[in-house]
């Protein structure tokens, strides 16, 4: 899909009153979220994303996880795709996992919802969850950091 046109639908999301556009284009599918920062992100010089990120708003409107990682100690967890963010694996289920517990790798941590598959991220080392970095439900983009391990 043309950058030009992406962008002409980012500015047209973020100028209306919807919440969201999904565009299938021949093999291209775009999924464009309006969230209460992605007024502020469309305006910003940004790399093209597929979806935009949620975030509390922020004076500045600077991303919300990186003074988190420079500041945390251990292993971060990111996420390998641009998706939604699930800790559990089906509404009014327990989660995966809490802060504070301990995991082993291969154990599931969440799921990232990615064009109707539901993608289950595991543990790739052994520990205790010490942050959990994103919301239920919250959008992510590749290498958003979800979990800190120690």
């Amino acid at each position: 899909m043309d950058l030009r046109k992406l962008k002409t639908l980012i500015d047209l999301v973020a100028e209306s009153g919807i919440a969201e556009l999904e565009v299938t284009e021949g093999e291209d599918k775009v999924r464009i979220v309006k969230t209460a920062a992605a007024a502020a992100a469309a305006a910003a010089p940004a790399p093209t994303v597929v979806a935009l990120p949620s975030a509390a708003p922020t004076p500045a409107a600077a991303p919300t996880t990186a003074p988190v990682v420079a500041e945390e100690r251990g292993h971060v967890v990111k996420s390998p795709m641009v998706g939604t963010f699930y800790r559990s694996p089906s509404p009014g289920a327990p989660a995966f996992i809490e802060q504070g517990a301990t995991v082993k790798p291969g154990d599931t941590l969440c799921i990232i919802e990615a064009m109707k598959l539901l993608n289950e991220i595991e543990a790739e080392i052994g520990g205790t969850i010490t942050r959990i970095l994103v919301e239920n439900g919250q959008p992510v983009e590749y290498g958003q950091p979800l979990f800190v391990i120690e």
